[in-house]
């Protein structure tokens, strides 16, 4: 929710989800929301394709919350049971302390603020996947060396 009136600018053809309704531009647009409304711009809609890690996955959920709150019961409580799931998961205290505050915003009603600071964990989650990658899958050196010495 909103306190202030806010000045939005969209181009031509974007979507913006207020209030649970869907509008989408014709040309390019700017506009400003006078009262209090949940928005959410196109460009921070991630499709359920894009729900390739936990933190995306919780993103969505926040997401529906979001653009359709008549769904909101039941994507709270799958959001409850994704964030305690994803607490066991990560061991970085960033994320971890992140995690807390995006509960405390979905606590409040404030999922526009949850989804925000969701997007700004995307970077230390993704060095997190891919530093564990690289541990796994050994340097095409290393396993070319390996395989010979396993040979000889």
């Amino acid at each position: 929710m909103m306190k202030k009136s806010m000045r939005l600018s969209l181009r031509a053809n974007e979507k913006i989800y207020i209030n649970g309704a869907i509008l989408k531009v014709d040309r390019k647009v700017s506009f400003e929301l006078l009262n209090d409304a949940t928005f959410l711009l196109e460009s921070h809609v991630i499709q359920a394709d894009q729900t390739t890690t936990p933190l995306r996955q919780l993103y969505f959920v926040v997401q529906t919350m979001l653009i359709e709150p008549q769904n909101g019961e039941i994507a709270k409580a799958m959001f409850d049971r994704m964030l305690m799931s994803t607490a066991r998961i990560f061991e970085d205290r960033a994320i971890l302390a992140g995690l807390e505050q995006i509960d405390a915003l979905v606590e409040g009603g404030r999922y526009f603020e949850a989804l925000k600071q969701l997007r700004l964990l995307f970077v230390a989650e993704a060095a997190i996947i891919a530093a564990e990658e690289q541990a796994v899958v050994p340097a095409p050196e290393a396993a070319h060396h390996q395989f010979h010495s396993q040979v000889a």
